[in-house]
């Protein structure tokens, strides 16, 4: 997906399969860790892609708490900046809802007061931190959607960046039920 400038109007919500390293995007959000100094994952993948200048840049920020989120430069990736957020390790309480809803929400409210307007989002928590691919989802998509709703005439092109084909599966599959579910409800 190009970002165009004459759509800032517009919201969007698009589910690829994607490096998010290569999404041509204003920002990508990294599902990192609390350190912010590289992992695995996504994590490790975008400090590679970006460069060393990452990791000097990250550690100026003394880390970031779980749900919150923290910003840098793009460095050596399409995106101009990364927006480094720490999704929770599933424990299966409603307390990881909440905080990755808040990685969500934290990290388009930072995009927008850096008057970013195209964004891609990884499936925060769903690797190593073993949160379920569907469960997360669910809070994902609903996170984005409320925020969408609050903040309709601010333009947000939102994209997932999926690394393989069954994740776009689930992520259009709870879309068409989260859709579904607004309509009775409307």
């Amino acid at each position: 997906m190009i970002y165009d400038k004459q759509s800032r109007k517009k919201n969007t919500i698009s589910f690829v399969k994607q490096d998010i390293t290569q999404a041509d995007v204003e920002c990508i959000v990294n599902a990192a860790n609390n350190s912010l100094l590289g992992g695995g994952g996504v994590d490790g993948a975008i400090h590679r892609a970006a460069g060393p200048k990452l990791l000097d840049e990250c550690i100026t920020l003394h880390g970031c708490e779980t749900g919150e989120a923290k910003i840098t430069a793009g460095y050596n990736l399409k995106a101009k900046h990364i927006i480094h957020t720490v999704g929770p390790i599933y424990s299966g309480t409603e307390e990881d809802a909440r905080l990755l809803r808040n990685c969500y929400w934290n990290s388009l409210e930072l995009a927008k007061a850096n008057d970013i307007h195209s964004i891609a989002f990884p499936a925060i928590s769903t690797g190593v931190y073993g949160y379920p691919v569907e469960e997360a989802t669910e809070v994902a998509l609903k996170a984005i959607s409320d925020w969408v709703k609050e903040n309709c005439n601010y333009g947000m092109t939102i994209l997932f960046a999926c690394f393989h084909d069954d994740i776009v599966d689930v992520y259009n599959k709870c879309w068409t039920s989260y859709e579904e579910s607004q309509l009775v409800r409307g």
